[in-house]
């Protein structure tokens, strides 16, 4: 060991020594601190949370969270207020149906009075009814002589179709609605999707964003026609709400009212002649106002039929039924006579299947 080395060691020891000595007080001191602290933050949400329960007691809560579609779009207040909805028990009416529809609803188009409901707010495909929401639409785009482009995408849809759109040229808007709600054109949605917005995508859209406005919360689309289940679903509460809007738009109104129709178009003969497949239109239900029919393997067959007896306005909704036409006009009479008092108009009675 080289001289003086054992006494430089010795007081260097001792400088590390006293380093820790101050380096643990200090930990102590910072350990201490950070549990001050806590105790302090624990005391505030405390208070805090005191004082929220406080406000509640006196009558400030906080709001409610915002209700949103199965779009994720903010829900509006309802077009039309359904009163009775969701209690079953509480219906004027208890119609035993042999095979009851999956999910039915009879309503006043005017007041909302519920009269009768099954599975009311269960959301399912509604295949073709989706195109309540086309036309409403299309009457707010334009008016009636608005030409309407036919394109390759809408000549070539799959399912029920006008078949009759000349590729290329332009149709009278009022053609292609008639096209839409009689026949239940799918080339006909495509062609207003495209006219509307641009495309079927940006179509879509506005459907939703409409649906949202209108209220109704258990519906949703993926297309204007309704030809594909997959994400497009609605129940008969929205669906209630949505002819209610619909029968207040004239030309809907006139639309959906009508069996037969002949049509200026741009084909051979310069006439497009339609039939309406709403079988109560068929049968020749009394005082029948609409509305629309749909059918997928998914859905099933569905109604929405209207009807109107010395001015009582009433809408029966069937989903997925053997026999939705029977079956609506059934709940119609039950509803004009039973509810409302009004004398039975004969007709022949629909058959089993309609």
């Amino acid at each position: 060991m080289p001289p003086g080395q054992g006494r430089t060691r010795r007081p260097n020891l001792v400088v590390r020594r006293r380093r820790r000595r101050l380096l643990g007080a200090g930990g102590a001191l910072v350990l201490a601190a950070a549990l001050v602290a806590a105790l302090a933050l624990g005391a505030f949400s405390g208070a805090r949370h005191r004082a929220r329960a406080h406000g509640a007691s006196r009558g400030h809560a906080a709001p409610a969270p915002i209700a949103l579609s199965p779009a994720g779009l903010p829900l509006a207040t309802p077009a039309l207020a359904l009163k009775g909805i969701g209690s079953p028990a509480s219906d004027p009416l208890q119609i035993p149906f042999h095979e009851p529809p999956r999910e039915g609803l009879l309503f006043n188009l005017s007041t909302g009075a519920v009269l009768w409901q099954r599975n009311a707010t269960m959301r399912v495909p509604i295949a073709s009814l989706t195109k309540m929401m086309t036309a409403l639409l299309a009457v707010r785009f334009g008016p009636p002589d608005t030409p309407i482009l036919v394109t390759r995408q809408a000549i070539d849809q799959l399912g029920s179709k006008v078949g009759e759109f000349p590729l290329g040229h332009h149709v009278r808007l009022e053609s292609v609605l008639y096209g839409l709600l009689l026949p239940s054109g799918n080339d006909a949605a495509v062609m207003i999707a495209q006219a509307v917005a641009g495309t079927v995508r940006r179509f879509v859209a506005k459907m939703n964003a409409e649906a949202a406005a209108l209220g109704m919360g258990c519906t949703r689309y993926s297309s204007p026609s309704g030809y594909f289940n997959a994400g497009n679903f609605s129940c008969a509460r929205d669906l209630a709400v949505l002819a209610h809007v619909d029968l207040q738009q004239p030309r809907i109104a006139q639309i959906t009212r009508t069996y037969t129709a002949a049509l200026p178009f741009p084909i051979h003969g310069g006439r497009l002649f339609l039939t309406n497949n709403n079988p109560l239109l068929i049968y020749g239900y009394p005082g029948v106002t609409g509305l629309k029919t749909g059918y997928t393997i998914s859905a099933g067959r569905c109604l929405v039929a209207t009807a109107e007896h010395d001015g009582v306005r009433l809408g029966a909704i069937v989903l997925d039924s053997n026999s939705p036409g029977k079956q609506a006009a059934e709940m119609l009479d039950a509803g004009f006579q039973d509810v409302y008092h009004l004398k039975r108009v004969p007709y022949p009675p629909l058959p089993d299947g309609a």
